[in-house]
């Protein structure tokens, strides 16, 4: 078993399962670039340099200070970091229990699995992932990690608990001063886009979507080592019809398969995510 990133316990009510935390999804893959000088091509390095002595600074002689007014700052070392901690940082908390299906999905943000910790923790486990499960209910709460508070959901994903942190109320952004549309579509078009959905519907598997961007830019950074000419690959041309009507009965016409694989059909990690009130709304 991996080592686990957090170990602490959940609670609720007087009920206490001893867990650990673990990272659900894989750091992705990025391709790292470096600032380089146009001039002679040279590695731009970053310096920690000190304004006042004009003079750069060695990690040694750096600390942590909070700006509490203008060019003013408080020092803060491990010690006072230490202070901080308090009994709720190895404790995930439960505090209500909510319908899955009333959570929106910009709520949630990294997800862990859980593991139970220790033979103790095991019926207490089971218990609590069977019951959310038939339930229907996450389990909502805080939890510190890396010294930041976060709001936590638990629920059941296969045989395992996965809690996900989620953002605060005040961290979301209102959609109110966005000029969006009300009704503004008939009937026939909504039915003729519920076709169209149909056509393409299909089951998830996440398998079938790649990273192409990363994939192709990998492509022409290899050909650009080994002195190749690059060849941009030519894109599909695709129709623009501004009249909605037309452009749905077109797309009814073509082979549903074909535009999906021609739009590029992609996705990221919190897909699985986003697809979690669905799932537990039908």
């Amino acid at each position: 078993m991996p080592r686990a990133l957090w170990k602490g316990a959940i609670s609720f009510g007087l009920v206490t399962v001893p867990i650990g935390l673990h990272s659900a999804i894989e750091a992705r893959e990025e391709l790292a670039f470096n600032l380089l000088h146009k001039k002679d091509g040279s590695r731009i390095v970053q310096k920690r340099f000190c304004k006042e002595e004009d003079a750069e600074v060695p990690w040694s002689d750096v600390v942590k200070g909070y700006q509490y007014a203008k060019d003013e700052y408080v020092v803060l070392t491990d010690e006072d970091f230490e202070k901080a901690r308090v009994p709720a940082t190895q404790m995930f908390e439960i505090r209500a229990f909510v319908p899955a299906a009333e959570v929106e999905d910009l709520y949630f943000d990294h997800p862990y699995y859980v593991s139970p910790e220790g033979r103790s923790a095991v019926k207490g486990y089971g218990l609590l992932r069977d019951a959310l499960r038939e339930a229907g209910r996450l389990g909502i709460g805080t939890i510190v990690l890396r010294q930041r508070e976060h709001l936590g959901a638990l629920e059941p994903v296969g045989d395992a608990l996965v809690l996900t942190t989620m953002r605060f109320a005040h961290e979301i952004r209102s959609p109110k001063d966005l000029d969006l549309p009300g009704k503004n579509w008939t009937e026939k078009e909504m039915k003729l886009a519920r076709q169209l959905m149909d056509s393409l519907s299909d089951k998830w598997n996440p398998k079938e979507f790649r990273d192409t961007y990363t994939d192709v830019l990998r492509e022409v950074i290899e050909a650009k080592v080994k002195g190749r000419e690059i060849v941009t690959p030519e894109q599909p041309q695709r129709p623009r019809m501004a009249n909605i009507m037309k452009a749905l009965e077109a797309s009814l016409k073509e082979q549903p398969r074909q535009l999906a694989k021609a739009a590029g059909r992609r996705t990221h990690a919190g897909a699985s995510t986003r697809s979690r009130k669905r799932r537990k709304a039908a």
